[in-house]
C-alpha cells in the first residue's frame, strides 16, 4: 500500500508542485470533475447530433431556451446555498441532474413522431443546461476549499482529472451509440454522477486532517449554509469591479465560442449528410481536444500559471482565437473547422479555465457560490443566446462564413486586453474579498 502512495505522489507532484499533505484533496477534487465530466461527454455528441438535425436556423432558439432556464434556475440556486453547507449542496445538485437524464431515458423509449422531435430539443437544451450546472457547481466547491495560491499550483491537476474524463466520454459514445442508441448512453452518464458524489464525501473527509480544532472548524464549514438572498447574485456582481470584469470575460468567451459552434454546424452539415457519421465525427474531436487537454495539464499547467501568471495565462485564448477565426476565415473547410475547434477548446479546459477559476479563490463565501454561479451558468448563456442571434442577424444582412469569422476575430483583440487587466487584480479589491478565509481551506492550513 504505502508503494503504491509512493507512486501516486511521485506522478501529482511530477504534474503540479504540491505539498504532501494537499495529495488527498488534490485526488478526491480530480476523481468528482472526471466522473462529471465523463457524465457530460457521454451526452455531448449525441447534443450536437440533435442540434444539428433540428436544422441550424434553430440553434438561436434554442440558445434562447436554455438562457431563460438558467436565468429562471439562477434564484432557485441560490435559494439552496442559503439555506445547506457545502457538504449537501453536490450530492443535492448531481442527483437532480440524474433524475431529470432518467426522465429523458423514459421519454426517448416511450414517444415517438412530433413529440420525440420536441424531446430532442428539450433534451438539448438540458444539456446545455447540465453541463455548466455540474461543472459551476463543481468549481464553487474548489474556490471555497482551496487558497488563490494553492489554486495556481493544483488546479492545473484538478482540471486534468476532468480532461481525463472529458476523454472517456466520447469513446464511450463513439463505441456504444451504434450498438445501444441514446437512451442507454444517458442512464450511463446518470450512473457517472453517482461516481462524483462519492467523490464528494471523500473530498470533504479529506479536508478534515490535523488537529481537533481544525477538524472541528472544517466540519463546522462543511454544514453551515450559506446564507443571504435569493436574488444577492446580481447585487455582489453590480458592486465588485472584478466581477463585472470576469463578466465581461465570460461574455466575450461565449460570444466567440458560438460564433465557432455555429460555424461548425453550418459547414459540417453541409459536408457530411449521414447523422450517424456526424456524431462519430463530434466524438472524435471531443476525444482529441481532451486529449491535448490532458497532455498540457499533465505537463505544464501547474508551472505555467504561476510563472505567466493569470493574466497571461487568460490572455492565450483570445491569442488563439484570433488566430483560429483569420485562417477559418481564409478555408472554411471541415478539416480546418475540427483543426480549430481543437486547439480553441483545448486552450480554454486546459488554460483559461484553471485561471479563471483561481480569481474566485479570493472572493467571499457568498460571490462564490452565488455571484459565480450566475456568472457561469445564466450570463454564459446569455452570451450564447446574444451571440446566436447576432450571428444570425448578420447572416441575414447577406455576411457570409468568412465575414463573421472576422467579427469573432475582431472581439478577440478588447477579450486579450481584459484577460491582462484581470490578471492585475489582486487581493487588495474590497467588495468581495473574504480576508478572514473561513476556516477549512485546506489541511496545509493546520
Amino acid at each position: 500500500m504505502a508503494e503504491v502512495e509512493g507512486r501516486v505522489w511521485k506522478m501529482a507532484r511530477a504534474i503540479a508542485p504540491l505539498r504532501r499533505e494537499e495529495l488527498p484533496g488534490a485526488l478526491w477534487s480530480a476523481g468528482l470533475i472526471f466522473c462529471a465530466l465523463c457524465s457530460f461527454y457521454i451526452l455531448r455528441p449525441i447534443r450536437d447530433e440533435m442540434g444539428v438535425a433540428g436544422g441550424t436556423d434553430k440553434l438561436a432558439w434554442l440558445f434562447t431556451a436554455t438562457f431563460l432556464v438558467m436565468l429562471a434556475a439562477v434564484p432557485l440556486y441560490s435559494w439552496v446555498v442559503a439555506r445547506f453547507g457545502r457538504r449537501t449542496i453536490v450530492p443535492l445538485v448531481y442527483r437532480f441532474c440524474a433524475l431529470v437524464l432518467l426522465g429523458f431515458v423514459a421519454a426517448f423509449a416511450l414517444l415517438d413522431g412530433v413529440a420525440q422531435v420536441w424531446t430532442a430539443r428539450a433534451f438539448f437544451v438540458w444539456a446545455a443546461v447540465y453541463n455548466l450546472l455540474v461543472v459551476s457547481v463543481f468549481w464553487e466547491l474548489m474556490a471555497d476549499l482551496w487558497r488563490r495560491e494553492q489554486g495556481e499550483r493544483l488546479f492545473g491537476l484538478v482540471a486534468a482529472g476532468g480532461s481525463a474524463g472529458a476523454l472517456l466520454g466520447p469513446l464511450l459514445t463513439a463505441a456504444l451509440a451504434p450498438k445501444l442508441g441514446a437512451s442507454a448512453l444517458v442512464l450511463l452518464a446518470a450512473l457517472f454522477l453517482e461516481g462524483a458524489i462519492v467523490c464528494a464525501r471523500g473530498l470533504m473527509r479529506s479536508f478534515r486532517t490535523g488537529s481537533e480544532e481544525h477538524v472541528q472548524e472544517a466540519m463546522s464549514m462543511d454544514a453551515k449554509p450559506i446564507g443571504g438572498g435569493a436574488l444577492a447574485a446580481f447585487a455582489l456582481i453590480a458592486r465588485s469591479p472584478r466581477l463585472r470584469g470576469i463578466s465581461l470575460w465570460v461574455v466575450l468567451l461565449t460570444t466567440t465560442a458560438t460564433f465557432a459552434y455555429f460555424e461548425q454546424a453550418r459547414i459540417v452539415k453541409a459536408a457530411i449528410a449521414d447523422p450517424n457519421e456526424r456524431t462519430v465525427l463530434f466524438a472524435r474531436a471531443d476525444f482529441a481536444v481532451n486529449a491535448l487537454s490532458v497532455a498540457l495539464q499533465g505537463l505544464a499547467v501547474g508551472r505555467i500559471i504561476p510563472r505567466l501568471g493569470v493574466g497571461w495565462t487568460l490572455a492565450l485564448l483570445p491569442i488563439v482565437s484570433l488566430v483560429g477565426f483569420a485562417i477559418l476565415a481564409a478555408s472554411p473547410v471541415v478539416a480546418v473547422l475540427i483543426g480549430f475547434q481543437i486547439v480553441r477548446r483545448a486552450a480554454d479546459f486546459s488554460l483559461a479555465k484553471p485561471a479563471r477559476e483561481v480569481l474566485f479563490t479570493q472572493a467571499g463565501r457568498e460571490a462564490k457560490y452565488k455571484a459565480k454561479h450566475l456568472i457561469d451558468t445564466a450570463l454564459y448563456r446569455g452570451g450564447d443566446v446574444a451571440a446566436g442571434w447576432m450571428y444570425s442577424g448578420l447572416g441575414a444582412l447577406g455576411v457570409a462564413g468568412p465575414g463573421l469569422c472576422g467579427v469573432a476575430a475582431l472581439l478577440c483583440l478588447p477579450w486579450a486586453v481584459l484577460s491582462r487587466m484581470l490578471g492585475r487584480t489582486g487581493a487588495n479589491e474590497q467588495g468581495d474579498e473574504d480576508r478572514s478565509k473561513e476556516a477549512g481551506h485546506s489541511p496545509a492550513n493546520t
